[in-house]
């Protein structure tokens, strides 16, 4: 299928990026591209100019909060056009955010890895993707510029819709900040899709462990739902429990207990009751990887 017509635009900076994106009603960034192209040939989506940010420099930079990227800052940031192949084999993003870097290594193909960018992958709103779930688990933010200047969004505020986010028609992501903890573990575990290569279910965990006990917990999912979405009820379960089968089973079975039962996707692949079972699934196995618990 082929996309409408439509004017193609590029810019050397943020600056007039956000210019052309104001002088031209409905334009859409591009980066990669990967997440838009596919429904623009599809017709989901036909914006009447595209605005190309992917030679916009300085805005692939992997580096710790105290501007080192191999530092000890309280925080990472990862630059709106830093590749998911570029995270995927960032030592930084390993040590201090492995969700986001399990996510990055499992999104796509080769191809896609290479060329789709973090920031363009958020914006989006995919809820098939992997980066989202990840995000939600690291309880990340983004940085975005807009005519208004600078402001930043929450993960738990970003995702509002099946493709829609926080981030304004006219604002452009310009980094992902996780915040560090060195007593905290985490990853991201995905069942694929086999025809599609997106998540058909996805989980994003977080724990802070003190001396075999789980002090704190955060639990997301995307795939299986329209929207990605953190689990509150694994959480409650986790937090304050010792590091334990038990527990892990426990809290693997709130998953879909505070989730509306219109909130899984239900389509010729898997219904909404086997998505939320298999989350149930997933979530023990996800929590199983990052608490390295022997089976």
């Amino acid at each position: 299928m082929y996309t409408n017509d439509f004017e193609y635009y590029r810019a050397d900076s943020v600056d007039s990026a956000l210019e052309l994106l104001g002088d031209h009603d409905g334009a859409e960034l591009i980066a990669g591209a990967h997440g838009l192209l596919p429904r623009m040939k599809t017709g989901d989506e036909s914006p009447p100019a595209l605005v190309d940010i992917g030679r916009v420099s300085g805005l692939d930079t992997i580096e710790s909060s105290d501007g080192d990227s191999g530092g000890d800052g309280d925080s990472i940031s990862v630059g709106a056009l830093a590749t998911h192949a570029e995270i995927a084999e960032s030592e930084l993003v390993h040590e201090h955010a492995t969700a986001l870097a399990d996510a990055a290594s499992e999104l796509g193909d080769p191809q896609v890895r290479n060329g789709g960018t973090i920031g363009g992958n958020l914006a989006h709103g995919d809820a098939r993707s992997d980066p989202p779930a990840a995000l939600l688990a690291l309880e990340g933010s983004l940085e975005v510029r807009g005519p208004d200047g600078e402001r930043t969004i929450d993960a738990t505020d970003l995702f509002e819709g099946p493709f829609e986010t926080a981030v304004a028609d006219d604002e452009i992501v310009t980094a992902v900040r996780i915040p560090t903890d060195d007593d905290a573990v985490s990853g991201y575990r995905k069942r694929r899709d086999p025809l599609s290569g997106y998540a058909m279910v996805g989980v994003g965990v977080w724990l802070q462990i003190d001396d075999e006990t789980i002090e704190a917990a955060r639990a997301a999912v995307t795939g299986a739902t329209t929207t990605p979405s953190r689990l509150p009820a694994v959480e409650d379960e986790l937090e304050g429990s010792a590091v334990s089968e038990e527990t892990i089973t426990a809290a693997a079975a709130e998953a879909g207990t505070t989730l509306e039962a219109d909130a899984f996707v239900s389509d010729v692949r898997a219904s909404a009751e086997y998505r939320e079972h298999l989350l149930t699934i997933d979530t023990e196995r996800a929590l199983y990887d990052v608490l390295d618990v022997d089976q």
